[in-house]
């Protein structure tokens, strides 16, 4: 199936992703109309750097133009004459913004087809995964349908065993009735008629005899048969039982762990509560058919033969561990608490017993009790070391509630609302451990039974590791550790330990998750190797390397003084703080080295702009782009960077605002007119007069480079395709600028606002190394000043 069909059957997300690559620098229309052609072309054999490959980009630009306007001569139906106009636009848009940039188309349709890949890819994945969980729900059900049926035939076999059983006690109740008449005509005088009666007794009780023989044999093998049956059919409960406890509801707690990096997680319980409901009716319905075979051995023991095995103490045993096991498992956290627990603040969570409703535990609701355990003591615990359950490493607030019945529903769970931490008791550190790589752990517990207090359980379950903090500014490394901890837990792991080193693709795909979830797109591989060139520096290669957890979030990155995490972090909270829309629209370069963006506006059109994160400044991006200078006319064309906005800025001006006041930002990199692309992000204002009686003017703040408002060149930047005519003049005010209409201008102090990009990032750390009062005294002495 051709990639451009697989494209037009995705739904939902997939489908608004996939159509907010496309846009006026290359409409879908064109997608659509040409979509074979544009299949069959080897754009992945041009290389845009190299500078041999234009001519034929030039080409495959030609072709493509051609044949949209040989397409528009043929559209003469009344139907498609706004297709037809669509069309003939585009062809003045091609030529006009790639006539001498071939390249950027290059550029612009491979990732198209890259996004397209990637989503229809997704899609049969996903198609993939519902037609094998379709297949295992099948499977499931089958196995259901033959425990249902062997447990029906042990139950028949039992009703049948019983009925014999009865048989047999009364025959030898009358077996017992004539050995008595026997003993009674012992006591009689000799006579024919005690002779004859004598006979016809011992006849009886031969024959009697021969069939109470008989009659326990077939008592014996039926008892066998049934212990073999039942044998049979708790092998089968456990491999079902395994399946889901083992395999199924890890997979759920896996899933819901790492849902805390944000990924996609179902946390629907209602199927698996379904099945562990009529696993947990199966083992209830076994074990008392068992219970029932030893009430009758106990009413009529027969020995086994020399050498048989007596399987119905082990099945007794075996029954009972399922059963147990299977609550105790399934006695779960729904909702885990917060990973990162700030002490005093109030927080929720929910516990639930799948198998609740079938045992009728609601019928005497549980007491659950929560407490705070280090991790040392969560090692202890699953040593089962039952006196640790009385141990707590901090104090709770409203940490204990009974478990509530719902009805429509059939769950039994609890949901605590006004959790509190208001103290906590942190371990000896180990080695240069921080207090934020320290975790903890809610432990909840209940007791309860069933079967009318035949069993009783007491059962416990685990929180997710926790990070507790007590200030605001700890949340960032909390956050590494809870990361870290979700991504590379392994099963059945001693809590809760991760390793030193993982590989590289793993942390990116992890890195990858988090940052899609808070921001409502992921990065592209290209945004991935930069990430890996801060960790590791240049190579050609990244999917060898390991990153250690003192890479990640304790030594700091060369020549800063933050970590790679607390680079990262701080840019995802930016992103999703202020500029989610804007990187969701694929309008934010992001994560691009300096160079790498002055090499791709240096041979852009003068205006062309694009957006990276800072390297320099925690929580900034800065805006790039390429113009002449105005103080040097004829000196070639640097590519300026502004100093990087940080949420301060953002909470003033947003990042379309910004974009739409500087005159100097035309195209966003590779092409595409800004109006087109931020537009939907610029504040719409009104003109407003003076309030009656008040004398006061509304203002309007706006972005400025004062450098730039301070030369007379300044109109050199206006490019013929700017939607601007003229600028701002300069107030003689300090920090404000003036227009004629009285709007009022924000203005940077020059040296933070503005560089030309010849060198390094702009780094604020770098005044630390002027040496103020040295060049105080040079002056001096130059001045012959004492």
């Amino acid at each position: 199936m051709a990639l451009w069909a697989k494209v037009q059957q995705l739904t939902g997300d997939s489908m608004r992703h996939m159509q907010s690559v496309y846009g006026p620098h290359f409409p879908i229309e064109v997608r659509h109309f040409f979509a074979q052609w544009i299949e069959t072309r080897p754009w992945n054999e041009v290389d845009e750097e190299n500078p041999d490959h234009e001519k034929f980009a030039i080409q495959l630009r030609e072709q493509l133009v051609q044949l949209m306007e040989e397409k528009a001569q043929e559209l003469s139906n009344d139907d498609m004459f706004l297709t037809k106009l669509k069309l003939q636009e585009t062809v003045g848009q091609f030529r006009q913004i790639y006539g001498n940039h071939p390249m950027n188309l290059v550029r612009v349709i491979k990732n198209c087809l890259a996004t397209e890949t990637k989503f229809a890819h997704q899609a049969e994945s996903i198609v993939e995964e519902d037609s094998k969980l379709a297949s295992t729900n099948r499977q499931i059900i089958e196995r259901f349908e033959l425990l249902k049926k062997c447990t029906q035939e042990t139950e028949t076999e039992l009703r049948q065993l019983q009925h014999r059983q009865e048989q047999f006690i009364i025959q030898y109740q009358e077996s017992l009735k004539i050995n008595s008449q026997l003993q009674q005509l012992a006591s009689q005088p000799n006579g024919q008629t005690r002779i004859e009666n004598e006979q016809r007794l011992q006849r009886q009780k031969q024959s009697l005899e021969l069939q109470l023989s008989q009659q326990a044999q077939q008592l014996l093998q039926m008892r066998l048969q049934l212990s073999e049956k039942h044998n049979e059919t708790c092998q089968k409960l456990a491999e079902v039982q395994s399946h889901f406890l083992d395999e199924q509801l890890i997979s759920w707690k896996r899933q819901q762990q790492l849902a805390g990096n944000g990924a996609p997680f179902d946390a629907s319980l209602d199927t698996l509560q379904q099945w562990c409901e009529n696993l947990a009716e199966l083992i209830w319905q076994n074990r008392q058919q068992i219970k029932k075979v030893e009430l009758l051995r106990a009413q009529l023991p027969i020995n086994l033969p020399p050498g048989q095995q007596d399987l119905l103490p082990l099945l007794n045993s075996t029954i009972t561990g399922l059963l147990s096991s299977l609550v105790t498992s399934t006695f779960i956290i729904e909702k885990q608490p917060p990973q990162v627990l700030k002490k005093d603040s109030r927080f929720a969570a929910t516990v639930r017993l799948l198998v609740g409703g079938k045992l009728n535990v609601h019928m005497n609701p549980p007491t659950v009790n929560a407490t705070i355990i280090s991790e040392e003591q969560a090692r202890i615990l699953l040593k089962n070391d039952k006196n640790i359950k009385n141990e707590v490493s901090g104090d709770i607030l409203n940490n204990m509630g009974t478990m509530e019945y719902h009805q429509a529903n059939g769950q039994l769970s609890i949901t605590f609302r006004n959790m509190a931490l208001k103290r906590i008791r942190r371990a000896e550190k180990k080695g240069n451990e921080t207090v934020t790589e320290e975790k903890f752990s809610i432990l909840f517990q209940s007791h309860f039974s069933v079967g009318g207090g035949e069993l009783v359980f007491q059962v416990w379950t685990l929180s997710l590791p926790a990070v507790v903090t007590v200030h605001g500014n700890q949340e960032c490394n909390a956050l590494a550790t809870i990361l870290w901890d979700n991504a590379f837990a392994e099963p059945g792991r001693l809590p809760f330990q991760v390793p030193e080193k993982v590989p590289w693709p793993a942390l990116a795909q992890t890195l990858m998750t988090k940052f899609a979830s808070n921001c409502g797109l992921g990065m592209s591989p290209e945004n991935l190797n930069y990430l890996a060139f801060k960790l590791f520096g240049p190579a050609d290669d990244y999917s060898l390397h390991s990153v250690t957890w003192t890479q990640f979030n304790r030594e700091p990155l060369h020549g800063r003084n933050f970590t790679f995490w607390e680079w990262f972090y701080s840019i995802l909270k930016l992103t999703k703080d202020w500029l989610h829309g804007p990187w969701k629209e694929r309008l934010i370069h992001g994560f691009v080295s300096k160079q790498q963006a002055q090499e791709w506006l240096t041979k852009s059109p003068s205006g062309t702009f694009l957006l990276r994160f800072s390297d320099s400044e925690l929580g900034g991006i800065t805006i790039a782009w390429v113009a002449e200078d105005p103080n040097k006319p004829g000196g070639g064309r640097p590519v300026w960077n502004l100093a990087p906005f940080t949420d301060k800025h953002f909470r003033i001006r947003g990042l379309g605002d910004t974009i739409k006041d500087l005159h100097n930002l035309v195209y966003l990199y590779p092409s595409i007119p800004k109006v087109q692309c931020f537009g939907k992000f610029w504040t719409q204002t009104q003109e407003t007069a003076p309030q009656p009686g008040s004398g006061y003017i509304k203002p309007d703040l706006n972005t400025v480079i004062p450098c730039l408002l301070k030369t007379p060149a300044a109109h050199l930047f206006d490019e013929p395709l700017s939607p601007y005519d003229s600028y701002p003049q300069q107030a003689s005010t300090p920090g404000s600028t003036v227009t004629d209409d009285m709007t009022v201008t924000n203005i940077m102090d020059n040296d933070d606002l503005m560089m030309a990009d010849f060198g390094t990032d702009y780094n604020p750390d770098d005044i630390e190394q002027i040496n103020v009062n040295e060049l105080l005294q040079v002056y001096n002495r130059s001045m012959n000043y004492p």
